[in-house]
Parts: structure tokens; sequence; C-alpha cells
């Protein structure tokens, strides 16, 4: 077990990393960044005696060894291919193969097996790291391959899909945020081949809403689906719970719907419509298994034993953190933002 000091010594190095990787000018020096970043967070993932802990550190780590070595091989064969020949045929486009190690750290579709079983294992606060922090740096490098359009699409497709569907049967609370995750990757891809703005905006508030969820999540103790309908959680909670989940989904006029409101916008301008309504349709599927696992939660009367007294609730530091972060989730700071855009 590592104490306060190593692992801000961890995160520290971590964050070090992916700013190499997004300030770096060389694929070079953007690799060794990621690899950094890499050999950080694997500590920080170790910090458990759990063994779902330990499965999900040994998996990670290989999923981001091979994506790392994929990558720097790419970068290597085409620095050495382009001295001797500079026309590339379409399939073998720079852009094409290097997006596929990038979207294997990312964990996003077509690549995305590894991510659900990965967050299963993990800590909340791993979690967070996971689902923020770990993808700034990949997907800023992605933004130099995005010129083949239709490899673009697809993956943004397949993401979508699959991270509305994947989340449908599933019980833990995580792997419900692994694909809910997936599908804001095809939302943050569409962003980004859109406009770089409305992908910073998009992410910010995509943050805002994991850091929300999480917290809420976290103080409540609760990691699976059956847990929501326990009675050991105050009504307030569970409205709480209720309020982050719905802006995780994107329902209006909660904040998670105005970023994609902002690529919706975009979409219809750059006249992508059929692709928006796909898009907007499988949005729905991901409200659907939200709503699921918090109507019966919220409809469930809260019972208690009758010769026993009433038991208080008490207004604590805990309930306090949770109130203001689910109030984040709720769309009352970014109006002057959406008027303003």
């Amino acid at each position: 077990m590592y104490n306060h000091t190593t692992k801000m010594l961890f995160m520290m190095t971590l964050i070090g990393g992916m700013m190499m990787t997004i300030s770096s000018n060389s694929w070079l020096g953007a690799w060794m960044g990621l690899e950094i970043n890499l050999l950080s967070f694997i500590p920080l993932m170790t910090n458990n005696e759990n063994i779902f802990t330990t499965e999900a550190s040994m998996k990670y780590f290989l999923v981001q060894a091979l994506a790392s070595s994929v990558l720097i091989f790419i970068v290597m064969m085409i620095m050495s291919v382009k001295n001797e020949i500079l026309v590339l045929n379409k399939f073998t486009q720079p852009d094409t193969m290097l997006s596929l190690p990038l979207m294997l750290k990312m964990g996003i579709s077509p690549l995305h097996w590894w991510f659900p079983s990965v967050m299963e294992g993990l800590t909340w606060l791993n979690c967070l790291i996971l689902l923020t922090l770990q993808k700034i740096a990949p997907m800023l490098l992605m933004t130099n391959s995005l010129d083949n359009k239709s490899w673009i699409m697809i993956s943004i497709l397949m993401s979508v899909i699959v991270g509305s569907i994947g989340g449908l049967n599933q019980n833990s609370i995580r792997k419900m945020l692994a694909y809910s995750s997936i599908n804001h990757m095809g939302w943050l891809l569409m962003a980004m081949y859109l406009s770089m703005s409305t992908w910073i905006i998009y992410f910010i508030i995509y943050v805002t809403m994991t850091l929300s969820i999480i917290l809420v999540m976290s103080i409540n103790q609760v990691s699976l689906v059956n847990q929501m309908f326990v009675n050991n959680i105050y009504p307030i909670n569970k409205v709480m719970m209720f309020m982050v989940l719905m802006s995780m989904a994107g329902l209006p006029p909660f904040l998670g719907f105005l970023p994609k409101w902002l690529v919706i916008q975009s979409m219809v301008v750059n006249s992508y419509v059929v692709m928006s309504m796909i898009m907007i349709t499988f949005s729905l599927i991901t409200l659907y298994y939200y709503l699921r696992m918090m109507y019966a939660a919220i409809l469930l009367n809260k019972s208690s034993i009758s010769w026993m007294p009433p038991k208080v609730t008490q207004f604590n530091s805990s309930m306090l953190l949770s109130m203001v972060m689910s109030l984040l989730g709720m769309m009352l700071l970014p109006l002057p933002l959406t008027f303003y855009l």
C-alpha cells in the first residue's frame, strides 16, 4: 500500500506525461509522454489488495503496451517509407494507420473489448482517472488523423451503437459507465471532426458529469444497480443520483444536453442530417437504461419498522458534497454560454 506522498508523485508524473504528449511536436516525443503516463497509472491501479484490481491492471498494461508498440512501429514504418516512396496508396494512409493504436488506447469501438472489464476491477477514483485524464492525450493526437472521413464516420457509428446497446443488460454501474463512455467517445469524435471549440466544451462538460456521478456513487457506496433499491439510501440522495444520471444521458434541461445540442446543430449545418438522427436514436437507448435503473429506485417506498423510532437524516459533509455535485448536473450555469454561442 502506498502513502499519500507516493500517490501524489504518481499523479504528478501522470499529468506530466499527458502534458508532454500534448505539447510535443514529434511522434517520438508524444509516444514517450504516453509511456510515462501509462507507467504512472499502473501503480495507482495496483494500490489495492483486491484480486479484481490486479487482474484489471494487468489487462490494462497489456492492452496499452500493445497499443504503444503498434504506434511506435507505425511511426517508424511511415518515416522509413516516406524517405523512399512519397506517395502512399489509399489503404495505407498514415492517418488511418495511426488512428488504430490511439483508438485502442481510448477504448473506442471497434477496439473497445477491454474497457468494460478493466473498469469493473477499479476503484472509483481510478475509474475517474481512466474515464477523463487518460483520454485527453490520445484524443488530441487523433486530431492529426481526422482526414480519412469514411474511417472516422465508421468509428463514430460503431461507438454510438456499441455504447448504447452494450449497457442494456448490465448490472454493474461501472460497466454501465464504461459503455456510456464509449457512446460519449463517438460524440466527442464527431465534435472534434466538426469543430475544436465544440470538442473542448463537450469534454469539459463530460468531465464535470463524470466527476459528479462518480462522487455521488462513491459517497453512497453504490456499485450495483440492485443496491439502488435498498432502504439505507436517503430519498434526497436518490433524487441527486437521478439528476446526475439524467444529465449523463443527455436529457434536457440538464447539463449533459448542452454539448449534444451543440454537436447536433453543427452536424445539421454541415449536412450530416442522417448521421445526427442515428446518433440521437441510440442516445435515447442510453437514456432508457439509466431510466430503468432509477425508475424503481425512485418509486419504491422507504419502509421502516413500526416499533423503531424514525431515523433522523444527518446533514453531513458527504451529503452536502453529493448535493453540490448533483446540482452541477443541472443546466443552470451554461445558459449564458448557450446564448453566447
